[in-house]
Order: structure tokens, then C-alpha cells, then sequence
């Protein structure tokens, strides 16, 4: 579906690069943090700052994390409702869905942009024995957040396109998943399976 979808091939290589980025930087503290716990249990000694550098972490991972999971239709949603309404009403829901997205990632970028512009200004440093200047974490941040709000604007503008030309793509590439995909996505192929294994 994704190659049936202009948002999705445009956007979701770098949508996936960044998840991926921000996995591998998950794994970094995973492996951070069982040193420090190895270190402190058999050395008495600490690293310092790992829990710093953790909180930028888990910010960057979903910062980066937001655009792959909108393209992915992997936001929670209440399906209870959409479920039970007809074709023409959940294309408008998903609209309504699609702007409250858009809005809400271009207001989250431009407040991390304020975030950012004050850390600058003051030449601010974390309260840690790290003292890491602000702006470098939060420039990562604020740049996985305007992928995000450019992906969700991006959305919302396809979204308007579709309702009327195409209520039923857009309900297939913005909709919930049904049943019947999120099966077809957890199938592994016969052949890479048999390439895996060996």
C-alpha cells in the first residue's frame, strides 16, 4: 500500500531511517545503563549521567518516532467508534483525525522552537555534573519534530484531496488497519524465512 500512496513513498524512507536511528540510540542506553548497573554493583563506581542521557534519548526516540508510527497508521485510535459507522462518515472522521494531527505537530514543533531559541540565547547547560549544553539534545529533538509536523501536514493535505476524489483511499491509507492487514503484516514469506534460517 505504500507504493499506491504519494505520502507514504515520499516520506517514509526517511521516516524509517530516523526510527531506525532512534532504535539503535535505544539499544546505546540499554547497553549504557547495564554498564552502569554492572559497574555500581561490582565497582562501587558510576558513570554520571547516564539518566541525562537517557531523558534525551526517550525525547529523540519519539520525536523520531512519531512520523514512522503516522505513516505506519500505528496511533492509537478509538476503534470502538469508527467501526461502527458507514464509509462516507469515517472518511470524514479520518479528515478530522488527520488535521487534529497536523495541528498538534505543527504546534509541538513550533513550542520546541521556543524550547530551542531560549536554551540558545541563554547559552543554558543542563543541571548535571555533564553540564551539556541544551541546544545540542534539543536540536535533534526539535528536528525529528518538524519531520513530524511536515509528514502529519502533509497527511492532512492528501487526506483533504481524497475527500473528494477518493473517500475510499482515503479511508484505506489513513484509516484504521483492518483485521486482514495487520495479518497480512505479521506473515513472514516462506522464502525469507528459508534465507533466515539457514
Amino acid at each position: 500500500m505504500t507504493s499506491e500512496n504519494p505520502v507514504s513513498r515520499a516520506l517514509m524512507p526517511v521516516a524509517k531511517g530516523l526510527a531506525l536511528v532512534a532504535g539503535y540510540l535505544l539499544l546505546g542506553l540499554a547497553l549504557l545503563i547495564t554498564v552502569e548497573i554492572l559497574l555500581r554493583r561490582f565497582m562501587n563506581f558510576s558513570l554520571q549521567g547516564g539518566d541525562e542521557l537517557g531523558g534525551y534519548v526517550l525525547a529523540i526516540l519519539a520525536a523520531f518516532g512519531f512520523s514512522y508510527a503516522l505513516l505506519e497508521r500505528a496511533h492509537t485510535r478509538v476503534e470502538i467508534v469508527v467501526e461502527r459507522v458507514g464509509s462516507r462518515t469515517r472518511s470524514v472522521l479520518n479528515l478530522v483525525s488527520a488535521w487534529c494531527i497536523a495541528l498538534m505537530a505543527c504546534f509541538i514543533a513550533w513550542r520546541s522552537y521556543a524550547a530551542l531559541a531560549e536554551s540558545i540565547e541563554f547559552h543554558a547547560l543542563s543541571g548535571t555534573p555533564l553540564m551539556t549544553p541544551l541546544w545540542q539534545p534539543q536540536s535533534v529533538w526539535f528536528a525529528g519534530l518538524v519531520f513530524f509536523a511536515v509528514t502529519a501536514s502533509a497527511v492532512a493535505v492528501h487526506s483533504t484531496v481524497l475527500i473528494f476524489r477518493d473517500r475510499a483511499r482515503l479511508n484505506r491509507f489513513y484509516g484504521t488497519k483492518s483485521l486482514e492487514e495487520i495479518i497480512e503484516e505479521e506473515k513472514v514469506p516462506t522464502t525469507e524465512f528459508a534465507e533466515v534460517s539457514r
